[in-house]
């Protein structure tokens, strides 16, 4: 795959990334742990039959003996999962993103500590001026009350799993050739079974409409299936820190969806900042396209 169309798929991930917070905005009676708890499972079922479809039976009879990496993958991806969700249902559409938009300056620190990656200088101005926007937004966006600073707390765990993720696929994608790899896609299937079984006891009772289901559903595979099987490949061809500089676009596409959809209308300031953020990555991607021509 080249780079080019890496990254025009990565920008597909993430507004099909963005669309959570204002689906979740049109539920009827699911609330906090049994939103997590269907997305998750519903999101379970999606990569069971994906997966059995990609690799047939030999995937089954292989999970068993699937390696340390693929589990430790999948615990991020629980928490990730989880931890999203929850923060939604806490706290603003663009409070969550904002937060979660820290995530690119951890990758390149992680990758630099622990892979000793040099990044070029476009890369770390690019999450500089996008770390500026975040935290423009981050000061004005920022409601003060005891449950969106709960909220913004629990939001803080996916940008630092998504880190941990990123380095460790980037890690595995550019190991030695010489030695056999794992098969990180079912890390994404961990990853949604844990998150299910661990939000099952607190969402009980269920208390979720049939059209609350519906969304949900939607949600599982379209918000998390697809997309998160598209990013475990797309890591073989992108760079952890441009994954999640890519990632940040998130923060655009969901706000704007809330804003759309929701009535949940951003401030002058958090325009701004998402502006910065925008031009971080234009500018990224434009400088790397020339340097290679």
């Amino acid at each position: 795959m080249k780079h080019r169309r890496a990254v025009l798929l990565m920008v597909l991930v993430t507004l099909l990334w963005s669309t959570a917070g204002v689906v979740s905005r049109h539920l009827e009676a699911a609330k906090g742990f049994e939103v997590t708890f269907w997305r998750s499972a519903f999101n379970a079922l999606s990569l069971v039959a994906a997966l059995s479809w990609m690799r047939g039976a030999a995937f089954w009879r292989q999970l068993p003996r699937t390696p340390r990496a693929v589990w430790i993958s999948g615990l991020c991806w629980s928490v990730m999962f989880t931890a999203f969700m929850m923060a939604i249902t806490m706290t603003t559409v663009a409070n969550v993103l904002v937060t979660m938009a820290l995530g690119p300056l951890l990758t390149a620190l992680f990758s630099r500590l622990f892979l000793h990656h040099r990044l070029p200088l476009r890369t770390w101005v690019a999450i500089v001026l996008g770390s500026v926007g975040i935290a423009w937004m981050f000061g004005h966006e920022m409601q003060g009350s005891a449950a969106s600073l709960a909220g913004m707390g629990v939001a803080l765990a996916v940008p630092l799993a998504a880190a941990t993720n990123w380095t460790l696929l980037q890690r595995i994608a550019h190991a030695d050739p010489a030695l056999e790899k794992p098969d990180m896609l079912p890390a994404v299937l961990i990853g949604a079974v844990l998150s299910a079984l661990m939000t099952l006891p607190m969402a009980w009772p269920f208390a979720a409409t049939a059209h609350d289901l519906t969304l949900l559903a939607g949600l599982g595979l379209t918000q998390l299936a697809i997309p998160c099987l598209l990013v475990v490949r797309l890591t073989r061809v992108l760079p952890a820190p441009e994954v999640a500089l890519l990632g940040l676009l998130e923060v655009i596409f969901g706000v704007l969806w809330a804003w759309w959809g929701a009535g949940e209308v951003p401030s002058s300031s958090a325009l701004w900042g998402g502006a910065m953020v925008l031009a971080a990555l234009v500018g990224n991607e434009w400088l790397g396209w020339r340097r290679a021509r």
